[in-house]
């Protein structure tokens, strides 16, 4: 059924082993340190976060952690644990010096270390050795990317302290992403992953920044995150695409985001613009609106209205924004057949990765046996809860 995957312990316990195996019994230079951080699923507001809109995820019990140690020296030794991660798994590189800074390359997944390093509120950073492990799976629209930036931020923040302002430290992670894994990231991802509380669903607004916990703990629901396993790789040429349409469309439209917009706007400016364009301005200005409905829905307890605007939100990122891809959409239609099934919708970036469902806690089963059964691809299942943002661990 659904897939049982390692707690915070056991997951730190698994990298501990790989830290002594790595780095022996050697004595170390300073104390180990060990911290995590988690991913990321969105309920709704997609692709509205980097057109300073309205978003609503939670932090997910799936996680990063990174257990690591200070070295006196200017070199970093970084490995990971993930089977998914491209090789080698294994990087060492030093430490900028004289204004160099380290370049994003091979392996992909270490621009994402160098890209925190480079933008760490504290420079310089010190020398230090780490392991990485992670239960976030790869490219499924859940933020292993934002969860790793955040791990490795707040592991640096052990080793060297910066100012704990959290707003920056999100920033900073966003703009490690820009510059080291070229994806031109709204501040969603790493914003809930610095930010998120357990219980709660946040509602954030990606013009002020400003976060308003909105409760999501009634024992009768559960939030299933349902992996289609069809893999993406937002740094393609999609989602930067659809990021100057929507760039384009406000420009037009003489505003300085789609935020600003109304549909009364964009149906005036609707003969200066592409169809492609006015259809991406269109879902965009609506999903904001969506999203600020949800969160009152949800605060209310109006599950169905909230299920209803989930899949509003997956028809029009299907069909205006054109993200979803037939295994999502297969997905969804299969998990919206079920009794007891509130909503569903395709989460993340899109083409490919997870839907997510809200559904009442007695039809779990029942929902992940239609899907399996109805789903032409592999689904991987996560029943999930609303969970704690970023924090240090203690190491027994």
């Amino acid at each position: 059924m659904a897939v049982s995957f390692p707690s915070v312990s056991e997951l730190l316990s698994a990298a501990r082993r790989s830290y002594r195996e790595l780095f022996g019994e050697e004595e170390e230079e300073a104390a180990p340190v060990a911290v995590c951080a988690p991913g990321r699923v969105n309920l709704i507001g997609e692709h509205t976060d980097y057109n300073q809109g309205l978003v609503l995820p939670m932090a997910l019990p799936l996680v990063t952690v990174v257990i690591g140690s200070k070295t006196s020296g200017r070199t970093v030794t970084v490995a990971t644990t993930s089977e998914d991660a491209d090789e080698p798994r294994r990087v060492d590189f030093n430490l900028p010096c004289g204004g160099s800074a380290p370049s994003p390359g091979l392996p992909r997944w270490a621009n994402y270390v160098k890209g925190v390093i480079v933008h760490y509120r504290a420079a310089p950073v010190p020398g230090f050795r780490a392991v990485i492990a992670s239960s976030v799976p790869l490219g499924g629209g859940l933020s292993s990317s934002a969860s790793l930036e955040v791990a490795m931020y707040t592991f640096l923040q052990q080793l060297k302290p910066d100012d704990g302002d959290k707003v920056s430290k999100a920033l900073a992670c966003q703009q490690a992403e820009h510059t080291h894994a070229g994806v031109p990231c709204g501040i969603m991802d790493q914003f809930v992953s610095f930010l998120g509380r357990e219980g709660h669903a946040l509602l954030i607004d990606c013009r002020s920044l400003e976060a308003t916990p909105v409760p999501l703990s009634d024992p009768g629901l559960v939030v299933l995150v349902t992996n289609s396993n069809v893999r993406h790789c937002l740094s393609g040429s999609e989602y930067p695409t659809r990021r100057r349409q929507c760039e384009a469309a406000a420009s037009v439209l003489g505003k300085d985001s789609l935020r600003d917009a109304t549909m009364k706007d964009l149906e005036e400016a609707k003969d200066r613009l592409d169809d492609v364009t006015y259809r991406r301005a269109r879902h965009v200005i609506e999903e904001i609106e969506r999203t600020a409905q949800a969160a009152e829905a949800l605060k209310r307890g109006a599950y169905k209205e909230f299920g209803k605007l989930m899949v509003e939100s997956h028809n029009s990122l299907r069909d205006l924004y054109e993200v979803s891809c037939r295994e999502l959409d297969e997905l969804v239609s299969a998990a919206m057949e079920v009794d007891g099934v509130f909503g569903s919708r395709m989460t993340g970036g899109g083409f490919g990765g997870c839907t997510v469902t809200l559904l009442q806690a007695h039809a779990i089963d029942r929902t992940i046996l239609h899907i399996q059964e109805r789903y032409s691809g592999t689904p991987t299942f996560y029943i999930t809860t609303p969970s704690e943002g970023s924090r240090s661990l203690i190491l027994s």
